[in-house]
């Protein structure tokens, strides 16, 4: 996958109001492993908002991750906030992010609310499981 085939904004989907090139793009799209639980979540969430369900899979624990993971393409990912952290820094195994997510579907609009467990697994950080609220 390169950069040219996605269709990119100029600002990164994450909400952190860089430019994807040098935001998420070196994890969305050239598969390095992010540094913190907090930049694989907004990492994750670019790949929602992109559609890159490749990155999805490699960022998902083996354990609690389905055997396909897909990105519907009739939501559209609108906004993120992250709302706390706890861990998961450079020296940490596990860490906990919570966030709210902002989409549209339609005429639908909503917002998913998320307490997300990563753990560091093989040196690097991967989604466990969430807690919607």
């Amino acid at each position: 996958m390169s950069l040219s085939s996605i269709a990119t904004p100029g600002a990164c989907p994450c909400g952190t109001g860089r430019a994807f090139a040098s935001c998420c793009a070196p994890y969305v799209v050239d598969g390095l492993a992010p540094p913190t639980a907090e930049a694989t979540m907004r990492s994750r969430y670019a790949a929602y908002a992109l559609g890159v369900p490749d990155h999805l899979f490699r960022t998902w624990h083996p354990q609690t991750r389905p055997a396909e993971v897909s990105v519907p393409d009739e939501t559209r990912w609108t906004g993120l906030d992250v709302l706390a952290v706890v861990g998961g820094g450079a020296d940490d195994a596990t860490g906990v992010v919570e966030f709210a997510a902002h989409w549209r579907s339609g005429d639908q609009q909503g917002v998913l609310r998320e307490r997300s467990t990563f753990a560091r697994r093989g040196g690097r950080w991967v989604y466990v499981d969430g807690v919607t609220s």
